[in-house]
């Protein structure tokens, strides 16, 4: 049957038709979307909105922010896929705080009062690129803890802006003291004031968090299809080790491929990182480099990154430059709509190189780790202009821009 559609719906829909061999499912939701519009355009009447483009997830009401964490969407990309591999990504920028490590945030603080490890109204201090810090900025001001985050001066500015706009206090160090620098004042502080350090680079119940939200998320939401590839980042470790273990037991055929900078290959070069009793790092690794994927691979294996690759959790490590992340990224806003950061960007450019090679019929799950907003600051929007460019300009000057009428 021919698909009948008004002039006006055809040049709406005309972008998702084209190529009809390479996005069938984007045709299929098309001529649904454009029989449905027909229907009403020929009534005169609002568009009747298809079951396929709507949010299948019920409207809740909440008692607390705190209970929006997690249940992020796993979504298919439709044109960066290549031909018979379908990837999904893990959207964590639908946390309330924009990242995954809300859910860090929230783990180890109820961690922490399940076990007495806090008191009430103890002020909590902790190191953090900005995400975690953000995280527990949130926490911490739902159940009245104040709030320090120890970052270095190099991070973003929009990220300290937030933790302060959130309520707490942010101590900037020296970006030469790299990120080791930021652990040991976070650690000075605590021992000075009496403050609740979450640890968060040793602390089991960063991983413990994920094993119990992240990776049955991912499970559920596979509906039983067969995961092959699961592709994340390390930053703490947590969510590789807590996602990796809750895989293991419920899809042990699923590869874990982990993703660090091509210029401080860490786990690559199996130079291991020496830990005290507490399994706080004694030293820098020495092949650390600065590197633009902030959040990532601080300069030293946290312990549980190390507890993930002494238990086989790590099927393979992967590289990528902070160049092909931002490239990554780029495309992911441009040709899927989804805003991620470098983060998203650089697991996103490792699972495309898995793919080349990946058998046909493959599925991967994605870790995008947070939203773009968090870098308007960095090198990943430097080239994005605040003013209008020269075509913009063009188009404004297309038409005569009449002002509106004075006022009666």
């Amino acid at each position: 049957m021919a698909l009948r559609c008004s002039t006006r719906t055809g040049l709406m829909l005309a972008p998702l038709l084209r190529d009809a061999a390479a996005f069938k499912p984007c045709v299929t939701m098309a001529r649904r979307t454009a029989r449905s519009l027909s229907m009403s355009a020929s009534s005169g009447g609002p568009p009747k909105r298809p079951p396929e483009v709507q949010n299948p997830l019920p409207s809740l009401m909440h008692q607390s922010v705190l209970t929006t964490i997690g249940k992020t969407p796993l979504v298919k990309l439709q044109k960066m896929s290549p031909a018979d591999i379908d990837i999904f990504v893990k959207c964590e920028a639908f946390n309330p705080m924009g990242s995954v490590k809300d859910r860090l945030a929230q783990g180890v603080i109820e961690w922490a009062e399940h076990h007495g490890e806090i008191k009430p109204g103890q002020t909590v201090v902790e190191a953090s690129s900005g995400n975690t810090g953000i995280g527990l900025a949130m926490v911490c001001a739902v159940k009245g803890y104040p709030f320090v985050c120890v970052m270095a001066e190099s991070f973003s500015i929009e990220r300290r802006k937030l933790m302060r706009f959130l309520g707490a206090k942010v101590v900037l160090t020296n970006p030469a003291h790299k990120g080791s620098g930021m652990v040991i004042k976070a650690q000075e502080l605590a021992e000075k004031h009496g403050w609740f350090l979450p640890r968060q680079f040793e602390n089991e119940a960063n991983a413990w968090i994920h094993s119990e939200t992240t990776g049955p998320e991912i499970v559920e939401a596979m509906g039983g299809k067969q995961l092959d590839y699961f592709v994340s980042a390390y930053g703490t470790g947590g969510t590789l080790k807590g996602v990796a273990t809750h895989l293991r037991d419920k899809s042990p055929n699923t590869k874990i491929c982990v993703v660090e900078p091509d210029n401080a290959p860490l786990l690559y070069s199996e130079v291991k990182t020496s830990y005290d009793a507490d399994g706080r790092f004694l030293e820098p690794h020495p092949l650390w480099r600065p590197h633009l994927l902030q959040g990532w691979a601080t300069d030293f294996i946290p312990k549980l990154l190390n507890d993930a690759t002494e238990k086989g959790l790590v099927d393979q490590v992967m590289h990528a430059a902070g160049s092909d992340a931002m490239a990554r990224a780029r495309d992911l806003a441009q040709k899927e709509g989804i805003l991620t950061g470098t983060s998203g960007g650089g697991c996103m450019a490792a699972a495309l190189q898995i793919a080349k090679t990946a058998p046909k019929g493959s599925t991967m799950v994605v870790m995008l780790a947070d939203t773009g907003e968090r870098y308007l600051s960095t090198p990943l929007f430097q080239d994005i202009p605040a003013d209008m460019t020269e075509e913009e300009k063009e188009l404004a000057a297309s038409t005569p821009s009449t002002p509106p009428p004075p006022p009666a």
